[in-house]
């Protein structure tokens, strides 16, 4: 995702480094850059070990686990195994910085509680000097709700202009040969579950017109009806009756 959005950007790559386990996306990477499969480095705990010109890197960018520090989580932080990785992340950075003072780095994570928003700000500010922090939803350029937040030393960043892009605009219909990837009614009714400003009982109504919800690894299997019944569940009697009709 890094190396494509460079791309978008205009910004020539030499040369991309990533690390990663997960066999899916590693075959996706593969599938879209063959030519950088030789530059896929690996289980990111094993960084000393990495033969690379560490001088040579302008850019060096950081998605940590969220599932540590998230909301939805049990937020363990790094107390959690997840969470620790936020550590690695700035051992990598800090090593990048120390052989290119130069170079620039970029952080992103989920919104957070204020505590661990402040505990990452913190220690990224005294692993790797002077920062800038952006809370920026994902929502004003794509059809989905995704607060995140960035922590970099690129100095001008602006808020993104909103583009009005809602789920209808980027579900394809003329894909007769991929009948594998098309979704139910139930499973796009599933991705506009969150509808801001909606009250409860419009939440399943017309979510074409809203920003998707986001969308799990396991959704290959079909969308989770048990967190759906458990939303039904929880609507008062007028609202599961506005719900029907």
């Amino acid at each position: 995702c890094g190396r494509i959005a460079l791309e978008r950007a205009g910004i020539e790559v030499d040369n991309y480094f990533s690390s990663e386990i997960d066999k899916y996306a590693i075959q996706v990477a593969n599938k879209n850059y063959p030519q950088d499969e030789d530059k896929r480095l690996g289980d990111v705990t094993k960084w000393q070990d990495w033969n690379i010109d560490w001088s040579n890197i302008d850019l060096v960018t950081g998605g940590f686990p969220c599932q540590a520090w998230s909301v939805a989580g049990k937020q363990l932080g790094d107390k959690d195994e997840r969470g620790m990785l936020f550590w690695t992340m700035l051992d990598i950075m800090k090593k990048v910085l120390e052989y290119n003072p130069r170079a620039k780095f970029l952080i992103e994570n989920v919104k957070m509680k204020k505590e661990f928003e402040e505990y990452i700000t913190f220690h990224t500010n005294q692993a790797l000097g002077k920062l800038v922090k952006h809370l920026i939803n994902s929502a004003l350029v794509s059809a989905q709700n995704r607060q995140r937040y960035y922590w970099t030393n690129i100095e001008k960043i602006e808020q993104p202009k909103d583009k009005g892009i809602l789920l209808k605009d980027i579900l394809e219909d003329n894909i007769s040969n991929l009948d594998k990837f098309k979704l139910s009614d139930e499973a796009i009714d599933y991705m506009g579950r969150l509808r801001n400003g909606k009250p409860r009982w419009e939440y399943h109504t017309n979510p074409l017109n809203g920003k998707a919800a986001c969308l799990t690894a396991n959704m290959y299997k079909g969308v989770p009806y048990g967190v759906i019944k458990k939303l039904y569940r929880t609507l008062t009697p007028l609202e599961c009756e506005r719900l029907q009709t």
